[in-house]
């Protein structure tokens, strides 16, 4: 059973409750989620052939720590890094290390910055140097599979109905949505309700209410939706290795749509956009 509460009652998740956030939670949400598209911003003109994902990473954290923010994956459940950076046919978890980035490579950074207690969520594609159209278009894709699932995100329809948005597109693009690993809730916590899948029904699943904040974050593979993890416990890759791509807004639920978090300032979010 589903129940909505003031976000103001619940100070820890529980299942099946819903916060629902007022003036303050939109607020601290947009600083955080400002913040944290600085941050990813910051990044484009590194991610480039010869740099290294670990170099990304130590951008990230210095960028957090000048301006009084922390990383909310560092030290997360044992995880040692401030980003995600999923390569190729990494779907997303991706762990930085000191490998070199090389023309061609398309690499989604994730990143969270916690500002006054406020989860600003976010990521989005890098395309390194000169990439294939498939590659190109796989992230096209991507990006507007987010744009339908946050057009379809507003009072009376449900969770479905995101992830119906999403699904019907990406696969009438002939891609696949993962199933894996979904949206999630929010706000005070990393980890909030509700649960955003990027697949499903329409009409079925939560209903949206004024005040939910959640991320959406769909994850599009040219090749089959199935993913394993690698041994490192972290790292979800394409069973058929074929390329996967991710991008992720934090948003709210207002009386007559919602509203994005983390949009670019500088107007970066989308690459490919941004290049043309």
């Amino acid at each position: 059973m589903i129940t909505y509460v003031d976000a103001q009652s619940k100070s820890r998740r529980t299942p099946g409750v819903i916060p629902l956030h007022g003036a303050e939670g939109f607020e601290g949400m947009r600083k955080a989620g400002r913040l944290t598209a600085e941050a990813l911003d910051m990044l484009v003109e590194y991610a480039q052939p010869g740099v290294s994902t670990g170099r990304l990473d130590k951008l990230a954290y210095e960028f957090a720590q000048d301006h009084g923010a922390i990383p909310a994956t560092l030290f997360y459940k044992g995880y040692r890094h401030s980003v995600c950076t999923s390569i190729n046919h990494v779907v997303c978890h991706g762990i930085p290390d000191d490998r070199p980035l090389r023309e061609g490579d398309i690499v989604n950074i994730d990143l969270t910055l916690v500002v006054d207690g406020w989860y600003g969520d976010s990521s989005r594609m890098y395309p390194i140097g000169e990439i294939s159209r498939k590659a190109e278009r796989l992230v096209e894709v991507t990006y507007e599979s987010l744009a339908r699932g946050i057009a379809a995100a507003k009072p009376g329809n449900t969770t479905g109905d995101i992830g119906t948005a999403i699904q019907s597109y990406a696969e009438g693009e002939r891609t696949s949505v993962v199933r894996d690993f979904v949206g999630h809730g929010v706000g005070r916590l990393f980890h909030d309700e509700p649960n955003i899948m990027h697949f499903g029904t329409p009409g079925t699943g939560v209903e949206l209410k004024p005040g939910m904040i959640f991320t959406i974050e769909p994850m599009i593979n040219l090749g089959r939706p199935h993913v394993k993890i690698l041994a490192d416990g972290w790292t979800a890759v394409t069973r058929d290795r074929t390329l996967s791509a991710q991008c992720e807004h934090s948003i709210g639920i207002t009386e007559d749509g919602c509203e994005v978090f983390t949009l670019s300032p500088a107007g970066l979010f989308n690459p490919l956009a941004a290049r043309a």
